[in-house]
């Protein structure tokens, strides 16, 4: 498998997640963290300095704004 499509499965199975699940991966889950966070911290550091694949860029604008419209709000005040 290339590096493209390995890079798109794990991004599907982020938005599936996410999707599935209406909210966020946790890091204080150790599965979820293994499986998703770990990616995701990653891919948002690239993202960040400007060192991601440029065709990587706007797919993952879009998981971005998917995992704001289901961020964790705090509900006190």
């Amino acid at each position: 498998m290339t590096q493209d499509k390995l890079w798109l499965q794990k991004y599907n199975e982020v938005t599936d997640f996410i999707e599935k699940n209406k909210r966020n991966p946790s890091k204080y889950n150790s599965e979820e963290r293994g499986r998703y966070c770990n990616w995701l911290k990653h891919q948002r550091k690239l993202f960040h300095a400007g060192e991601m694949n440029p065709e990587r860029v706007e797919k993952f604008r879009e998981l971005l704004g998917l995992m704001e419209r289901h961020r964790h709000k705090n509900q006190y005040e």
